[in-house]
């Protein structure tokens, strides 16, 4: 058995949403994850992003908001923009944080829920860091607070915790080598491991990509910002990762998911026998 994990930035509802909520259900439906971690998840009085994906599909369903939200062309419409998670099974617990931020309008948020699911309970958390390239000093301090929420859930002796999400930092930076076990902040260290580095098939695996229009518009270089993190997997098998894909990165009829191309996990779900 496996436990099925996608992790996607919505990018919030620029471009064709519509379409794009379409192309984003299709994926979805192909690969039927059991956990689903959402960033840039709007919420206005006209519009649900979370509702309109999930809606009809069975999903238990979670938000956090993040900062407050408006289009340019609509500033007297507030809404909120934030993180979400679905789950297969029922959610019995929760808690969100306000991250650090840098005292501007950008604020971000993490969201820490317990699932129960058929093989016991699974801590489950997604995050959205600062996205500009020079705030790594402060993705830092998001980083390490994220994971602490995270890490306090885990469940005792039980399933390893999963934290997902839009990082905005590459693998060889300062704080995804945190969260990974390679470089200590403030005299403390944690280690989850990194999804893709560990069962993705050896490419880049590039999530921020400029093969995809929506992202080149940003001239930004290409870099893998989205990830899927676990414990480490219990000595009978349980969490273990086995495979990992970016997924959400094709083009139907001129129309791409996202700006951001997702990651999808998956992980042992029943104990080997002895």
């Amino acid at each position: 058995m496996t436990l099925r994990v996608l992790s996607l930035n919505l990018w919030n509802t620029d471009g064709p949403w519509p379409e794009r909520a379409r192309r984003i259900g299709d994926w979805i439906d192909r690969l039927a994850p059991d956990l689903l971690a959402f960033q840039e998840v709007v919420r206005m009085p006209d519009c649900d992003q979370l509702d309109e994906l999930l809606g009809g599909r069975g999903y238990h369903t979670d938000y956090v908001a993040a900062s407050p939200f408006w289009k340019p062309d609509r500033e007297h419409v507030k809404g909120e923009v934030g993180n979400a998670v679905a789950s297969r099974w029922p959610i019995r617990a929760r808690e969100e944080l306000q991250l650090p931020d840098t005292g501007d309008f950008e604020t971000r948020a993490a969201l820490s829920v317990e699932v129960t699911a058929p093989f016991g309970p699974v801590s489950f958390t997604v995050t959205h860091l600062n996205w500009r390239l020079d705030h790594g000093w402060i993705r830092e301090q998001q980083a390490q607070a994220v994971c602490e929420l995270a890490l306090r859930h885990a469940p005792k002796r039980g399933f390893p915790p999963i934290l997902v999400g839009d990082f905005n930092a590459e693998p060889d930076a300062t704080e995804i080598r945190y969260v990974t076990g390679l470089q200590a902040l403030e005299g403390r260290s944690v280690c989850l491991l990194d999804a893709w580095a560990r069962v993705g098939d050896g490419t880049p695996g590039f999530t921020w990509s400029n093969t995809n229009p929506w992202a080149r518009l940003e001239r930004e270089p290409d870099r893998r910002i989205d990830y899927v993190f676990a414990g480490l997997p219990r000595r009978d098998g349980l969490g273990e990762l086995l495979g990992c894909r970016v997924v959400c990165n094709d083009e139907v009829d001129g129309v791409w998911p996202s700006d951001h191309f997702g990651v999808y996990a998956e992980l042992r779900s029943e104990a080997l026998p002895e």
